[in-house]
């Protein structure tokens, strides 16, 4: 029922994250504020494949 999804982030794109998601109930696309190592700052991060 949960899927392991990958967060990059939006600006340097790197793939820094990963968490789970119910597929059913979220179908959109998540996306979380988090800290990005090589950017050293807090980035938007989205799911991605």
């Amino acid at each position: 029922m949960r899927d392991i999804i990958t967060l990059a982030c939006e600006v340097c794109k790197q793939r820094n994250y990963t968490t789970t998601k119910n597929k059913r109930r979220t179908p959109d696309k998540l996306q979380f504020k988090k800290y990005c190592p090589f950017c050293r700052t807090h980035t938007l991060h989205k799911e991605t494949k």
